[in-house]
């Protein structure tokens, strides 16, 4: 995908959350006063922090896109980075109201009226942002978007918390047809809990994914395996390198590592390799800054250098003989 498509794509999906997420805490609130619920109104709440959420990843993505500059050469990736960090942390937040106010309804409850609209709400609720959800983890993936996919989380949470105020305001109801002398309110309260520990469990979750990038931690194993593979098994004048280094910055990778080569290689040579494996690498991964620095080989390799050598351990005792 072309960085001009790409980045209407992001910000395409995240006015789509900001939209969903206004509606929502509109429709829950009014309802949540309405019926007297705490679930419901918890639900409000969580839909507000996605709000916030989603505002701060419409701004993250529009400024994450733009092109390194003089004050920032290797881009604008961690503003999505930090912006998953501060989503984290308004979660939290949230679901620390949640639970006050859930264990102050269940030591002095009091009852929930119209559960039949609270339950029609909170359907239309779930079908909402499973709908938006998909297209932001459909979007996010597509474009490497760390704040497209941490909204995502938030709205996919949400369908969860709002399944449990929906099953709890349906039982509420379902005691009140069946055995309305035995008082059921409780479980409002309780299914507001259940809510705080789902929300509690995807702000924990968000936390250690954006860490992981504002902390310059190396790519997945997986990742780093292809890169290493490719090196040295689709350019066979490469007889090893050493010091791979690799990290993300919001949707940009940057992979660096010096390359060992024959010392007699031209210099225009060497030149064609790095190009064709920087090519190569940004096929696998697009969105790639490379940095190769070469080296000559004399057959005196450090341990990092033994473990990705091209060369048969005959032809490194040769080169190793001949350098002395």
């Amino acid at each position: 995908m072309k960085r001009g498509s790409r980045d209407n794509a992001k910000v395409s999906a995240a006015s789509l959350s900001v939209a969903s997420n206004t509606m929502l805490i509109v429709l829950k609130t009014a309802s949540g006063i309405a019926m007297g619920s705490i679930s419901m109104i918890s639900e409000a709440a969580h839909s507000g922090v996605d709000l916030v959420a989603a505002v701060i990843a419409f701004f993250s993505v529009r400024t994450s896109g733009k092109p390194a500059d003089k004050d920032h050469p290797f881009g604008h990736g961690k503003i999505e980075n930090l912006s998953g960090a501060v989503e984290a942390l308004l979660i939290f937040l949230a679901a620390g109201w949640i639970v006050i106010e859930a264990v102050g309804r269940i030591m002095h409850p009091s009852p929930v009226t119209a559960v039949g609209w609270g339950v029609i709400v909170m359907l239309a609720s779930c079908l909402v942002n499973l709908a938006v959800s998909h297209r932001l983890f459909t979007v996010g993936k597509k474009t490497k978007s760390l704040a497209l996919v941490a909204d995502a989380w938030h709205l996919r949470t949400d369908v969860y918390t709002s399944a449990a105020v929906m099953f709890a305001l349906g039982v509420i109801w379902a005691g009140h047809q069946v055995t309305p002398a035995i008082d059921l309110h409780w479980v409002d309260p309780a299914a507001a809990l259940v809510v705080s520990v789902l929300i509690l469990r995807a702000a924990w979750d968000l936390t250690l994914k954006s860490a992981r990038d504002l902390l310059d931690s190396t790519l997945p194993e997986r990742e780093m395996s292809r890169i290493r593979d490719l090196i040295l098994k689709k350019f066979p004048d490469v007889h090893g390198f050493h010091k791979l280094k690799a990290r993300r910055s919001g949707h940009v990778r940057f992979v660096e590592f010096h390359m060992v080569v024959n010392p007699e290689m031209s210099v225009d040579h060497s030149h064609r390799i790095t190009d064709d494996i920087t090519r190569e690498i940004k096929d696998l991964f697009p969105d790639t800054v490379v940095t190769i620095h070469v080296e000559p080989c004399d057959g005196r390799c450090d341990r990092e250098c033994e473990e990705n050598c091209g060369l048969s351990e005959e032809s490194r005792h040769a080169r190793s003989q001949q350098e002395r």
